[in-house]
């Protein structure tokens, strides 16, 4: 059966998952790039080097963003959702985007990715220290897909 999301189901989706992948467009590219991310009422919170999508955002602040929960090829869920890049570059900002991905359940084994870089972990007060972009995403609409097998009696968020 293949189905639509209801808000709560979008939002635990969103909440659940440390990857998505951000869709921008400027100047006649589109850039589609996986990124690590934390969710905190309705804002996509990520860290970021400098590079092509923040500098593609910078100049297109609109972007989409897309979150997959994937059990297998007939058990699935998707979000998509579109919002508008804002660059965290105040002391106070960049501390508070810090702490939301750093507060973020991370998995035992992890990658240097979803740890933000090598010099992982960082302290809260150090947030101006960490080379990169702190930036986050304002979802403004989010829509949800999903398909379940019924022979399949396990399915996780």
């Amino acid at each position: 059966m293949i189905g639509e999301l209801n808000h709560t189901e979008v939002e635990e989706v969103l909440q659940s998952q440390l990857i998505g992948r951000i869709g921008c467009h400027a100047d006649g590219i589109t850039y589609i790039v996986p990124v690590s991310y934390a969710y905190n009422e309705s804002y996509v919170y990520i860290h970021s080097l400098e590079g092509r999508k923040v500098d593609i955002m910078r100049k297109n602040p609109e972007v989409c963003f897309e979150v997959d929960v994937l059990n297998n090829m007939a058990n699935w869920k998707s979000v998509i959702a579109w919002g508008t890049f804002e660059e965290l570059k105040g002391s106070e900002e960049r501390e508070k985007g810090l702490k939301i991905l750093l507060n973020r359940s991370l998995p035992i084994i992890s990658s240097e990715m979803t740890h933000l870089g090598s010099d992982w972990p960082f302290s809260y007060n150090h947030a101006n220290e960490i080379g990169g972009v702190f930036y986050r995403i304002k979802l403004r609409e989010k829509t949800g897909k999903f398909e379940t097998n019924y022979a399949s009696t396990s399915f996780n968020v």
